[in-house]
């Protein structure tokens, strides 16, 4: 095939085969915010540039290489998502939902990244974003997490381990700057270029380097925790005193700061080591400057978000079975004048019980061919509807996966002979 006929690289297909566990876990992460009382929200694919750069911070890998900018034929610089936070802030801002209000939302959708494709991480990858606008306490902070390892519990993933921190308040974060700049200038010989870039700009982004050989001098860094305001302190403390006491389980890390500008408190990550490198499942925190940062009202906020391709991964590493999507029915039509009454049989097996996938035959063929389509399909019973069944008034049922004999079985009293067959969905 022509390159101009390949998928870029970085963005993947979903496959048919695929696309049930996609499901499932989206319908899992859907579920779990709605049972919490988070609503859904959905914000355009394409923002204008200066959003993210005034919220995420120009002094990021995410701005300085990995944004998706271009311009409109209007010349306005406008950027495909690299995330969600401040899009849905932005509309959140827009349509007055914080002015004297309270938001708990969720969102889901593709995000852009020009970053180097590696396994779980791609250039065009979705996330499933949870934010809550207007709350400013501890509690919500806990409901974050524990919901989160809701999550965890539900999809029978155990190989997970919860990092937490708190960064203050842009107040004590500048003391501790001061501080940081002191510390790193001290060993600038030790820096790789993208860390003396960012000494008088943004120190605290030296703390996330990946780079091995840095790794070192970054231990010995002075450690936030220690520059915590009083009252950033006294919140942190509530937070794991609620944690405690519902028996979650949690690393501190001092050198978690997060790869966004906009945190602040309470920040935290959910790692694994079963996918390599690339250890982050999850991630989240405090961002209560962004909103007045983007033109409204100080409002505290918090929110956190996951890639549904790694979160893909980790569900498989960790013995999750892929989502069944073959249908429950194969229905069979052979022979003349069977096939009207087959699709009307269809439709009323469609039309009485919604929760049953019937797939009906297509394209003729004869009984053998439509038997080995019916197995390939993977379903679960096929249907059978000759010249005899149909002038009798009955229909032959015929399990594909399991043991049992073939039966015929009245046209009228099928749907009361699948049910316990075919038990309803969730």
């Amino acid at each position: 095939m022509s390159e101009a006929f390949q998928a870029i690289r970085g963005m993947a297909d979903v496959l048919p085969a695929d696309s049930g566990t996609w499901q499932l876990l989206e319908a899992t992460l859907r579920d779990i915010a709605e049972a919490y009382g988070y609503r859904e929200l959905r914000i355009p694919v394409v923002e204008r540039t200066e959003l993210f750069k005034r919220s995420i911070g120009e002094v990021t890998d995410i701005v300085e290489k990995e944004m998706y900018t271009f311009e409109d034929r209007n010349g306005a610089s406008l950027t495909l998502r690299p995330e969600a936070t401040a899009g849905i802030v932005r509309a959140g801002i827009s349509h007055g939902l914080l002015h004297n209000q309270r938001q708990k939302v969720w969102f889901t959708g593709p995000m852009f990244r020009y970053e180097r494709p590696q396994k779980g991480r791609y250039r065009q990858f979705h996330q499933f974003d949870v934010e809550a606008l207007g709350f400013d306490g501890p509690d919500v902070d806990a409901e974050m997490i524990l919901m989160t390892a809701r999550l965890w519990r539900q999809l029978g993933i155990d190989a997970v381990t919860l990092e937490l921190n708190s960064l203050g308040t842009a107040e004590s974060r500048q003391d501790y700057r001061h501080v940081l700049v002191e510390y790193f200038a001290g060993h600038e010989s030790a820096l790789d270029e993208d860390s003396r870039q960012r000494l008088h700009r943004n120190p605290m982004r030296i703390l996330d380097s990946k780079n091995p050989e840095m790794q070192p001098v970054v231990a010995g860094a002075p450690v936030l925790t220690e520059f915590l305001d009083a009252e950033s302190a006294e919140h942190f403390a509530q937070l794991r005193e609620i944690l405690d006491d519902a028996g979650i389980g949690y690393r501190l890390n001092p050198r978690l700061v997060r790869g966004l500008d906009y945190y602040c408190r309470t920040v935290f990550e959910w790692v694994t080591d079963r996918l390599g490198a690339q250890g982050t499942v999850c991630a989240g925190g405090r961002y209560d400057g962004l909103v007045e940062q983007l033109g409204g009202r100080p409002t505290p906020a918090i929110g956190w978000a996951l890639g549904l391709e790694r979160l893909l991964e980790l569900y498989r590493v960790c013995g999750g079975a892929d989502a069944r999507q073959a249908p429950d029915l194969y229905l069979v039509a052979a022979g003349p004048g069977t096939l009207a009454p087959a699709f009307r049989l269809a439709e009323q097996l469609r039309e009485e019980r919604p929760q049953i996938k019937v797939e009906i035959n297509l394209g003729g063929g004869s009984f053998k061919v439509q038997m080995k389509r019916a197995d390939k399909s993977g379903a679960r019973f096929a249907l059978l509807l000759g010249e005899d069944e149909l002038a009798a008034g009955t229909i032959g049922l015929k399990p594909l996966r399991e043991s049992g004999e073939q039966r015929t079985v009245p046209w009228a009293e099928l749907i009361t002979t699948l049910d316990p067959l075919l038990p309803a969905r969730d």
